[in-house]
C-alpha cells in the first residue's frame, strides 16, 4: 500500500467516525424528545436505530484493526488509528444510553408525566452541543479546544444534580410517584454519562495530538 493510499484510508476512518456521530446525535435527540413527548414510535426507532450503530463501530474498528495489521504505522499515524478506535467505541455506547432513555419512554409512555421535561432535554443539548465539538476537535485535532469542551461538562453536572434534587422531593413528598421520579432519575444519568464519554473523546483527541495520555480534570468536579 502507497503512503497516499495509507492517508486515503485514514481519511476514510476519520469520515466514517463523522457519520457515526451523526447517528449518535440524532438518537440523542430522538430519545429525548420521545421522552418529553411520550412518544412510543419515535422511542422504538431509537431502539432499532442501536443495532445500525452498533454494526458502525464494528466496521469502524474491523477497518482500523485491518490497517494495524498490514501497514504497521507509527507515532502519529498509530495514534490516529487508536484514537479511530477508542472514539467509535464510546459513540457506541453513548447509542446504549440513548437506547436506554427510548426504552424508559416506552416504559412510561401510559403514566402521566410527574412534570414538564425541561433540564432533561437542557442536559440532552449540552451533551449533543460538546459531542459535535469533540468531533470537530478530533478532524481538526485542536488539543486546545478539546481541553476546552471538556470544562463544559460541569453545567451537565449541575443540572444532573438539579434533576436529582428535585425528583428526590417529589419522592419525599408523595412516595406514589417514585417509580416515574426514579426513571427520570436514570434519564437523566444516561444523559450525564453521554457527557462524560465526551470528556473521553477529549481526552483521546489530546493523546492523538501531543501523544500524552492523560486525564483532563475540570475545577468542580
Amino acid at each position: 500500500m502507497t503512503r497516499q493510499q495509507f492517508s486515503h484510508n485514514l481519511q476514510e476512518l476519520r469520515e466514517e467516525i463523522v457519520s457515526m456521530s451523526s447517528m449518535v446525535d440524532k438518537a440523542i435527540a430522538r430519545s429525548v424528545d420521545a421522552l418529553r413527548r411520550q412518544d412510543i414510535d419515535l422511542a422504538r426507532q431509537v431502539m432499532l436505530s442501536d443495532t445500525t450503530i452498533n454494526e458502525q463501530r464494528w466496521h469502524i474498528e474491523e477497518r482500523a484493526l485491518l490497517l494495524l495489521a498490514t501497514q504497521a504505522p507509527m507515532a502519529r499515524d498509530l495514534r490516529v488509528i487508536s484514537t479511530v478506535i477508542h472514539i467509535s467505541t464510546e459513540l457506541e455506547r453513548m447509542a446504549d444510553h440513548a437506547a436506554g432513555n427510548a426504552k424508559i419512554a416506552v416504559e412510561t409512555a401510559n403514566e402521566p408525566l410527574l412534570k414538564p421535561l425541561v433540564d432533561l432535554p437542557r442536559m440532552g443539548d449540552l451533551a449533543r452541543e460538546m459531542l459535535s465539538d469533540s468531533i470537530t476537535a478530533f478532524i481538526n485535532e485542536d488539543e486546545p479546544s478539546a481541553r476546552a469542551i471538556v470544562e463544559r461538562d460541569d453545567h451537565v453536572d449541575e443540572l444532573y444534580n438539579q434533576v436529582y434534587r428535585e425528583l428526590l422531593t417529589y419522592m419525599m413528598a408523595d412516595p406514589g410517584t417514585i417509580n416515574r421520579a426514579t426513571r427520570l432519575l436514570w434519564a437523566a444519568h444516561n444523559l450525564e454519562r453521554i457527557a462524560d464519554r465526551v470528556t473521553n473523546i477529549c481526552e483521546r483527541v489530546v493523546f492523538q495530538v501531543t501523544g500524552n495520555l492523560e486525564e483532563i480534570t475540570t475545577a468542580s468536579y
